[in-house]
């Protein structure tokens, strides 16, 4: 809402009709339905303007006293506290959770805790029907083991194959040199030369096809690659018949177990886990703050939650992060929210995980200083001022703001000293110097 919008829907409210004249049902709805839009900063200035008014008018009734001066009310002026808060809901949780779950098709043959439960990390939370497991972790050790023989038999039969096909290459040799002689002194033909020849080259070629490690033969490489795929599948088996045992991997408390003995591990309905389990040995609410807003709200601040549970009382938290990321708010809207988290302090807190608790962040204070009401302020040729009263004279002392709460606000300047008094709801018509009847606030 404007500022020309806000000051038009005033005078509306505060106009008076003519004698004998009664307001419109229409007209009154409009005013009602323009009343309820404002925030509650303006409301509360309307309000002292109101106020002010019906005083004046009264003062006017009675003639005004004090040779018809306008009555005012005045409080004197004290110091105090002043917060500006923010204001934003959220989930309770704990500071650790986890959600267990099992990829084993397993038949749950005992669950061993309920919720509400405390748990430690590594306890057995339930225990699955192993016979299916026990069966694949025995078909995958024999895979291993005939891997492992097959690798055996390769390895007798390539340094046997390596010994025999070392002799032949030997005997080629000493046909090749004897004929070679032969074939000097005329005593074989060219065609036997060659054909020794090449029985040497193709002994030569069989002792190559073997693969030598340190001098010696060893059977092909394949062999050990499926001994790896044997013994990892093996490995994998053997880690599922330990997963028969469900076990809980963080210490906490059992808040919701989402299965019973009969059921499938992996089949648990709505793809909930099997258990949740959450720490809340220390809570924390997750808020979302605007991105209006996030830049006032820092690590450390202090935020007051209130809930429900808590049957009107308080529990003191405090801001531990600010996401470093925006995303969306979601419903449509363009505006953007940052997820921080407050953690509660006290340890013994009525508070439960899973409900809904409201945080009033101190986004600012000031502590010992002049505090007024919000509706006390009044603007005069741009600046901000507090009417003051001395003698039923009005003094118009200049303020700079500080702080501000919903209703409350830091006024700093000269003249202002404890004590003075001044006008709770000054009229928008008050100047330095005018005279009034002055009455303390009841």
């Amino acid at each position: 809402m404007t500022d020309q919008e806000f000051e038009k829907g005033l005078a509306e409210l505060m106009a008076e009709d003519g004698p004998g004249k009664k307001k419109k049902a229409k007209k009154g709805r409009k005013n009602w339905r323009f009343w309820k839009s404002w925030s509650r900063k303006k409301k509360v200035i309307v309000g002292a303007v109101v106020v002010a008014a019906a005083l004046f008018v009264m003062a006017k009734g009675k003639g005004g006293g004090n040779d018809g001066a306008i009555m005012v009310s005045t409080a004197p002026l004290t110091k105090g506290d002043v917060e500006e808060m923010l204001s934003i809901s959220g989930p309770v949780s704990g500071t650790d959770s986890a959600e267990v779950v099992s990829r084993l098709h397993a038949e749950i043959v005992e669950i061993l805790v309920k919720e509400g439960d405390k748990v430690e990390a590594g306890q057995v939370l339930a225990r699955l029907d192993p016979a299916d497991v026990q069966k694949e972790v025995e078909i995958a050790q024999n895979a291993y083991d005939l891997a492992v023989a097959e690798k055996k038999e390769a390895q007798i039969q390539a340094e046997a194959g390596y010994g025999k096909a070392r002799q032949d290459e030997q005997a080629a040799k000493r046909d090749y040199d004897r004929k070679a002689m032969l074939f000097a002194g005329g005593d074989v033909s060219q065609m036997e030369l060659e054909a020794a020849r090449d029985t040497l080259a193709e002994a030569s070629r069989q002792v190559s096809t073997f693969t030598l490690r340190d001098g010696r033969p060893v059977a092909s490489e394949s062999y050990d690659l499926r001994i790896k795929n044997a013994e990892f599948e093996l490995e994998k088996k053997k880690k599922q018949l330990e997963e028969v045992e469900v076990t809980s991997p963080i210490g906490g408390t059992v808040v919701r177990v989402n299965s019973r003995v009969g059921r499938f591990a992996d089949t648990v309905d709505d793809d909930r886990p099997l258990f949740s389990i959450d720490n809340l040995e220390k809570l924390e609410m997750k808020i979302n703050v605007s991105e209006y807003s996030i830049g006032k709200v820092k690590v450390g601040q202090k935020a007051e939650i209130s809930a429900d549970i808590l049957g009107g009382e308080t529990e003191e938290g405090v801001i531990t992060s600010i996401s470093p990321t925006g995303e969306e708010k979601g419903g449509g809207s363009t505006e953007r929210v940052i997820p921080t988290t407050i953690q509660i302090k006290n340890p013994d807190s009525k508070l439960i995980a899973g409900i809904t608790a409201r945080a009033q962040i101190v986004l600012n204070e000031s502590k010992d200083t002049w505090v007024v009401p919000m509706g006390a302020l009044v603007e005069k040729e741009g600046t901000t001022c507090l009417a003051a009263v001395e003698n039923n004279v009005v003094k118009m002392i200049p303020v700079e703001t500080g702080v501000e709460s919903d209703v409350e606000v830091e006024v700093k300047g000269e003249g202002l000293t404890e004590g003075i008094f001044y006008i709770t709801s000054p009229m928008a018509f008050l100047e330095d110097g005018m005279a009034v009847t002055a009455s303390p606030m009841q």
